[in-house]
C-alpha cells in the first residue's frame, strides 16, 4: 500500500485570545516545552515528511528561542490575518522553494500538541488508498471524530440560553487536523476563496467549495485543540501519561 511523502504546513500566527494568556498560546509551556514544539515533534521525526513550513506573525519575538531548540530545519513563512491566509502563504513559499503542485501537504494546528504518529500514518495511508479512484487533484482527507454526544440547538431567552431543539447527530463529525491535500489543488482553492471574499474555517471547507469530498479518517479523542485553560491542563496530562508510558 502506498504511503506518500508530504510537506508539513503549520499556521502559527494566531494570538489565541480566548485563552487570555500573556503570550500567544502556541508558546505556552507544556512539560518544559512550548506547545508549538510538541505539535511539530511527530512530523519532525517522520521520515515521510519532506520539510516543515511554519507560518509566523511578523515581528514574532517568541519564535527565535523555540527555533534554537529545534533540531530540524524550518521553512519560515509569513503568517496572515486569518488561518487560511497563513496556509496560503506557506503553500506559496513551498512552491517557490521547489515543491510541486502534485506533492501532498499536511496542515496541522499549532494548538494540537497531542496528535499521534499513528493518526498521521492513518491519514496518509487512508488518503493514498482513495487517491487511485478519487477525482485527481480533488483527492484528500482529514482526521475527524464522529459526534457521540446529544446535540442541542440553543436560543436566547432574555439573559439565558435555552434548548430549542435536539439536533440529530447521525453523520456529523468533528474536524481535527492534520488535513491532507495536493499542494496545487489546495493553493488554488484558497486563492479562489480569498478572491471571493470567503474565509474557510479549515482546508477541507475550501476544497469542498471546489467540489471535493475529502475522506474522513477517524482520529483520536486525545487530539484536542487547546483553546481554554482546561484544555491546557488536559493536554499536559495526556503528554505526561505518554511520557510515563515510554511513548514520548
Amino acid at each position: 500500500m502506498s504511503d506518500p511523502q508530504y510537506w508539513l504546513v503549520m499556521p502559527a500566527a494566531g494570538r489565541g485570545q480566548r485563552l487570555a494568556a500573556d503570550l500567544p498560546k502556541q508558546y505556552l509551556t507544556l512539560l518544559d516545552r512550548s506547545m508549538l514544539e510538541w505539535s511539530l515533534q511527530p512530523f519532525a521525526t517522520d521520515e515521510r515528511c519532506r520539510g516543515l513550513a511554519v507560518a509566523l506573525s511578523p515581528g514574532d519575538t517568541h519564535w527565535p528561542a523555540v527555533r534554537a531548540r529545534l533540531s530540524s530545519a524550518i521553512i519560515e513563512t509569513p503568517g496572515g490575518a486569518e488561518r487560511s491566509d497563513s496556509v496560503r502563504q506557506a503553500l506559496e513559499t513551498l512552491r517557490m522553494r521547489g515543491a510541486k503542485d502534485s506533492d501532498w501537504v499536511l496542515v496541522h494546528d499549532a494548538a494540537r500538541p497531542c496528535v499521534t504518529t499513528a493518526e498521521i500514518a492513518a491519514l496518509r495511508q487512508g488518503v493514498a488508498r482513495d487517491d487511485a479512484t478519487a477525482d485527481g487533484p480533488l483527492a484528500g482527507g482529514l482526521l475527524a471524530l464522529p459526534l457521540a454526544d446529544t446535540l442541542k440547538r440553543g436560543t436566547a431567552a432574555g439573559a439565558a440560553v435555552v434548548s430549542a431543539e435536539t439536533v440529530a447527530r447521525e453523520g456529523l463529525w468533528r474536524a481535527l487536523t492534520p488535513q491532507m491535500f495536493r499542494l496545487g489543488a489546495l493553493l488554488a482553492a484558497l486563492r479562489v476563496a480569498v478572491a471571493a471574499g470567503r474565509i474557510p474555517t479549515d482546508e477541507a471547507q475550501a476544497m469542498e467549495w471546489q467540489g471535493a469530498t475529502p475522506r474522513l479518517v477517524t482520529g483520536e479523542s486525545t487530539n484536542l485543540k487547546v483553546t481554554t485553560t482546561t484544555d491546557l491542563v488536559l493536554a499536559e496530562g495526556i503528554l505526561r501519561a505518554r511520557l510515563a508510558g515510554g511513548a514520548g
